[in-house]
């Protein structure tokens, strides 16, 4: 495995800006805190993946990337879920995910899109499907990954010892 350029198995830190078609910026990483990922690990969404491939530490573009190689195209539709179904005191806010089982044993992620006192909008879809995305990337770092890392198959922060949600 070389360290000059993106290819499976090594781990990328790279800023970006996503905006929708119109321009509207959707999520951004930090400045000094660029987003890591394993490269072939399915960090990120494929159609990203793939147009990252080859690229050197300093490259920079705008990669754009249609629903099916994203979060995919809209499938069904959002649905009423009584309040009563979620644990009582438990925060519910747009957004979040949750899983519900299928009749087949199939784990199935559902969206929050709204709350009132009774009801939860609850869409089977992620919020960004359906949408065509644009990604400003710059590649900022390119290292190997540590073996608990590809055990894991994610990184564990910028430099690798970072964990899980905890700083040592």
């Amino acid at each position: 495995m070389s360290l000059t350029q993106i290819e499976d198995g090594v781990v990328v830190l790279v800023q970006y800006v996503l905006r929708n078609q119109n321009g509207v910026v959707l999520d951004r990483s930090e400045p000094g805190a660029p987003l890591p990922y394993i490269h072939g690990a399915g960090n990120i969404i494929p159609g990203l993946e793939r147009q990252l491939a080859g690229l050197a530490v300093g490259a920079k573009g705008t990669f754009t990337v249609p629903p099916e190689e994203g979060y995919g195209l809209r499938q069904g539709d959002a649905q009423q879920v009584p309040r009563s179904a979620f644990p009582e005191g438990q925060p519910l806010m747009p957004g979040m995910q949750f899983s519900a089982q299928a009749p087949d044993g199939e784990m199935l992620p559902f969206w929050v899109v709204s709350v009132t006192q009774d009801t939860v909008m609850m869409d089977p879809n992620h919020p960004l499907a359906g949408e065509t995305l644009v990604f400003e990337v710059e590649v900022e770092g390119l290292r190997a990954p540590t073996d608990e890392e590809l055990a894991h198959g994610h990184p564990h922060g910028a430099t690798g010892d970072e964990g899980h949600g905890h700083h040592h």
